[in-house]
């Protein structure tokens, strides 16, 4: 059942996203709504401008010469929701991984993961909380950055917030002898790729790495958690394994059951965060990543609003508000100090 939509004051919600956002300029209240109806519709940036009577090439001028001052404080807002919605928890559980953003067309300039061209990872840094996926730190991947890097980045901008790290969970892809080291200083479960310890049974006990770009003395010593799973594929039963490398002293099954809980959170986030990521024609590498940013944060926006309204309504809701709200409507709103109690933690910005 879906709460009345009163109780759920959307129209300070709107006027929350658009000054979060907002672009300094002449148009810059048109851009910045062209934005946020784009990813709330999840339609064409150059497609929906003509609705805020403002040119595509117009867009594109605003986010060149703004877009990496309005990145840093779309950022810095996902994150201010995320602290406002943990205010009281000091020990997290956390979750590390990226997510690949693809497109077509011309390659995009400021290249990171892909040599091509036509795609982007973007690592982030998660926890969840009563039922809320939160994104707690967020880094795009660029040339030459290596996962321990990825890694080591990720947690200082969470330890930066004041949290304790309980737990953290990695997938395979972060699996090397650098990211290992790193996170030993925490409790951890990362995935392994079984071909790397070639063990095809049921295994549980010490390993260490063999690592060909490092020495003897270089290599990484750890529990290892190698379990199978039977699948059907094409009709026909396939015994497949699975490899965890741990630290912690917890049986067999608790481990994997901790590293499912903390792990599989993080997917079902970057499939919301697409829900809202607009398309765009622009090659340039600023406009791709902000409108990755802008998707967070109205993202974030619903996650906290997720169990009284469903993401279509939401949808609709906001983008029907951001329509009609003006740049005037929008500052008299900063003056305010107070909101409703079911997005309350917008009481501090």
């Amino acid at each position: 059942m879906v709460i009345p939509i009163p109780s759920l004051n959307t129209q300070q919600i709107g006027y929350k996203l658009l000054s979060m956002s907002n672009f300094q300029g002449r148009k810059g209240e048109e851009v910045t709504k062209t934005l946020i109806s784009a990813s709330l519709h999840k339609d064409s940036v150059e497609n929906v401008s003509g609705a805020y009577n403002v040119s595509p090439q117009t867009v594109r001028n605003y986010v060149e010469e703004q877009g990496l001052q309005v990145a840093e404080k779309t950022l810095e807002q996902v994150k201010q929701i995320s602290l406002e919605t943990l205010k009281g928890v000091k020990e997290i559980e956390l979750s590390i991984d990226w997510t690949t953003i693809t497109w077509y067309g011309k390659p995009v300039e400021g290249l990171g993961s892909s040599e091509k061209g036509y795609s982007w990872n973007y690592a982030t840094a998660t926890t969840k909380y009563e039922g809320k996926i939160l994104i707690l730190a967020l880094i795009p991947q660029v040339n030459g950055m290596t996962k321990d890097e990825i890694v080591k980045v990720l947690i200082e901008q969470v330890v930066a917030m004041g949290f304790r790290i309980k737990l953290i969970a990695l997938d395979a892809g972060f699996y090397t002898v650098e990211v290992i080291k790193f996170v030993s200083q925490f409790n951890y479960i990362i995935g392994v790729p079984v071909g790397d310890v070639k063990i095809y049974e049921e295994f549980d006990g010490e390993h260490v790495t063999n690592s060909k770009r490092r020495s003897k003395d270089e290599q990484v010593k750890f529990r290892l958690i190698v379990y199978r799973r039977e699948k059907i594929k094409r009709k026909k039963m396939k015994v497949v394994y699975f490899a965890r490398a741990t630290n912690l002293d917890l049986p067999k099954n608790k481990v994997l059951e901790l590293y499912n809980k903390v792990r599989n959170p993080i997917e079902t986030s970057y499939r919301s965060v697409k829900s809202f990521l607009p398309f765009t024609c622009s090659t340039k590498f600023i406009f791709r990543m902000l409108i990755f940013l802008l998707a967070v944060l109205v993202y974030s926006l619903y996650t906290i609003l997720k169990d009284n309204v469903k993401m279509r309504t939401f949808k609709s809701l906001i983008s029907k508000i951001i329509e009609n709200i003006s740049e005037a409507e929008i500052y008299l709103n900063k003056s305010e100090e107070t909101l409703t109690n079911t997005t309350g933690l917008f009481l501090r910005r």
